[in-house]
């Protein structure tokens, strides 16, 4: 059976190496330290060898499938993929003067990203300000864990330690990066775990407790301010997107006949487009909602002129105004309250991943697929959704809901 992305993001770390297949010799390899990495099986030449794919999750369960292909395709051509990968090193290291330096493979990593582009340029920005000048030009082979803990801690005794756990991450995006492609043995990140000062962990605060969630909803229900608000206030439950998808919806988006918001790409997180199943419960919401705001680009058309949403603190401030503080409730909070009470209520983890927008692609093809992934079974789920927060506003009974999946 093949593989999901769910099982290869839960496997648990044991006592030795354990590999979980996903065919055509491709399997996840699970180290007893956490680290899972993709390998693929294949004979050449009489001979059976073992073909790196890349680290999960910084590979996904998608782009290795796409490595295998490619791999594939090597074979059928009489090329062994192992050899392939190892003259491209050398030629990248020629064309390099002899070593490959961390900004060289760091500029390579950028250009290969599919992120949104406010995420692609605070990955560059974060590299280029504090860690190229400190290591930038090193041949990223020769970087030892000192040395690059040394330009962390530059960024740290700085008071910036925050952002010197980001520049943490990317680095070790970087030397993975490197690994797979050939360029480096190891990644010098693995021995700096614990060594920066850790940061208060921040969280969106949310309620998940049925009857909470009850008042909340009633809450909302008679929120005494504008319409637009009361609006988006009860969407932001019923249809769990993030803040800013939510105050940038246009109507153009939308498709009230055929029940369903479609996001383009270039305003999801990840860059891919979105579908948002509407629920009837959400459909009245907008329909209602349209004879305000219909005239204008946006479904939550700014106060002081339609040609801008409304802010991105809206939400956040009638959460306040009705008497839930921050460390209560959140605006983004409504994705964590959705997605605790419909794992725990049974529906299926991937749905709920994929309705979160959670799946990142790194394919265009897929990019433009996989938004449709479980679409019938989201449907049902998100008017079950809408259905319950209906009984929970009432007051009613808590029962699961799974069984109207079926």
């Amino acid at each position: 059976m093949p593989l999901t992305d769910t099982a290869a993001r839960k496997a648990a770390p044991r006592d030795k190496s354990y590999r979980l297949p996903d065919g055509g010799g491709m399997y996840l390899e699970v180290m007893p330290n956490g680290s899972r990495y993709w390998r693929l099986k294949y004979r050449f030449g009489g001979k059976e060898k073992r073909l790196a794919l890349g680290v999960y999750p910084g590979i996904s369960l998608a782009d290795a499938r796409k490595r295998r292909e490619d791999a594939r395709r090597l074979l059928a051509d009489g090329i062994d993929p192992g050899a392939a990968r190892k003259e491209a090193k050398q030629e990248a290291t020629a064309e390099a003067g002899g070593a490959v330096t961390f900004e060289q493979v760091a500029r390579q990593w950028l250009a290969r990203q599919d992120v949104a582009e406010v995420t692609a340029n605070k990955n560059q920005w974060l590299l280029e300000e504090y860690l190229f000048p400190s290591i930038g030009q090193r041949p990223i082979a020769d970087i030892t864990p000192r040395e690059l803990l040394a330009a962390l801690r530059e960024t740290e005794d700085k008071g910036l330690l925050e952002t010197a756990r980001r520049s943490k991450i990317k680095a070790g995006q970087v030397f993975r990066y490197a690994i797979i492609e050939g360029l480096c043995e190891a990644d010098p990140m693995a021995s700096l775990r614990g060594a920066l000062k850790t940061t208060r962990n921040r969280h969106h605060a949310a309620i998940t407790d049925p009857v909470q969630i009850g008042g909340l909803m009633r809450a909302m229900d008679g929120f005494a301010g504008t319409f637009t608000v009361r609006c988006a206030l009860l969407l932001s439950a019923l249809l769990f997107v993030r803040p800013g998808e939510l105050r940038k919806a246009e109507w153009a988006e939308m498709d009230l006949d055929g029940a369903m918001w479609r996001i383009p790409g270039e305003k999801m997180k990840m860059g891919a487009p979105h579908l948002v199943p509407l629920s009837e419960q959400a459909l009245a919401i907008l329909r209602d909602l349209h004879g305000l705001t219909g005239h204008a680009r946006y479904v939550f058309s700014g106060l002081r002129t339609d040609s801008r949403p409304m802010s991105e603190n809206t939400v956040n401030t009638a959460l306040r105004a009705l008497g839930y503080d921050k460390a209560t409730m959140t605006a983004h909070g409504f994705r964590s309250m959705a997605a605790t009470r419909l794992n725990e209520m049974g529906w299926n983890a991937d749905a709920i991943e994929r309705q979160l927008a959670h799946a990142e692609s790194n394919k265009v093809r897929d990019a433009y697929t996989s938004q449709a992934q479980y679409l019938p079974e989201r449907q049902k789920m998100m008017q079950a959704w809408a259905d319950y927060l209906d009984s929970l506003k009432a007051g009613g009974t808590v029962v699961a809901f799974k069984s109207k999946a079926g």
